[in-house]
């Protein structure tokens, strides 16, 4: 059977055919979504191009919350339900998941190549996994083994608010706050996030400045020492490790905790040297056990991909 599955993020959207649980390489494409009018666009758009294979089954990962079959996705308002891919890709089989859910589903078929390490911890493969998911949103699912199979949880986890513990932190909150005057996580460790930290380090310094957050990261990896750039770094590896250390005190992810997202692969490089480790395990009395909870980042793109044909493939 040839299955159709699909990442769509807030930016991209990836696609690839599949057969059982092998997602065929030479199949994968990746499509910008501003150049088209929805996600029944790209997939019709992807299928032309393939020559219409004949799909039996389909499985789609969308970032932003799926109830009922539908979803709707947070960061560029498309809405897709498993009737629409049903009827673009001519799929009996369809089923419509959280993107973090397909990366939760895609661990078991990574390769370890496809993996860096940025704290090491035990290996217990059958413990609970934590996936985090940092790009143009941030969110995080919870993996557990369940008999042969995986229950993989969804969430909305960057929507929740934001920590602060001093001065600082309220400050950089109420600026990173919409009009609402609301925080949430998402709103400082996304990408747009660096740029808000970056933005408010600037001013504070009565230098504002205006970067991206690939020139901002561009500029973390460049010999030249930019302290602005330096400070941002260095308060989103902080945030960072506060906020993966109370979520892995919320769920024990023994199994390990996996970074997943375009601005988790370019932060890592940066995280050891601006102390995630201290700031990952700055828990009081349960210091010691934080150092149980090993963490990688997930370097393979299309991850959420393997993830969707692990799925459409699980054991009934």
């Amino acid at each position: 059977m040839t299955g159709l599955v699909a990442d769509i993020g807030g930016t991209n959207t990836r696609v690839a055919l599949a057969e059982g649980p092998r997602v065929a390489a030479d199949s994968m494409m990746r499509f910008h979504n501003a150049d088209h009018d929805g996600p029944s666009d790209i997939l019709a758009a992807y299928l032309a191009r393939h020559g219409a294979p004949r799909i039996t089954q389909a499985c789609v990962a969308l970032a932003g919350p799926v109830r009922d079959g539908s979803g709707r996705l947070t960061n560029r308002g498309w809405i897709i339900n498993e009737q629409g891919i049903a009827k673009v890709t001519g799929a009996t089989q369809v089923k419509l998941l959280n993107d973090l859910q397909a990366q939760g589903h895609a661990l078991d078929h990574l390769a370890r190549a496809g993996l860096i390490e940025v704290l090491d911890g035990p290996e217990l493969p059958r413990a609970t996994r934590l996936v985090i998911g940092l790009g143009t949103g941030v969110n995080t699912s919870v993996v557990h083994r369940h008999g042969r199979g995986l229950l993989v949880t969804a969430a909305e986890a960057g929507h929740a608010s934001l920590p602060a513990s001093d001065e600082d932190d309220l400050s950089l909150a109420r600026f990173a706050a919409g009009a609402d005057g609301f925080a949430s996580i998402e709103d400082l460790l996304s990408g747009r996030g660096i740029e808000k930290i970056h933005a408010w380090v600037t001013g504070r310094a009565g230098m504002p400045r205006q970067m991206t957050a690939g020139d901002i990261l561009a500029a973390g990896n460049d010999d030249a020492d930019d302290p602005a750039v330096t400070e941002t770094l260095r308060i989103y590896t902080r945030l960072l490790g506060r906020i993966a250390g109370d979520l892995a005190l919320h769920h024990l992810p023994f199994g390990g905790i996996f970074l997943v997202g375009g601005v988790a692969r370019a932060m890592t490089p940066h995280l050891a040297r601006l102390g995630l480790a201290a700031h990952f395990r700055a828990k009081g009395r349960f210091s010691p056990l934080m150092r149980e909870f090993a963490i990688r980042t997930v370097v393979d793109d299309y991850a959420a991909l393997s993830g969707c044909a692990g799925y459409l493939a699980r054991p009934a």
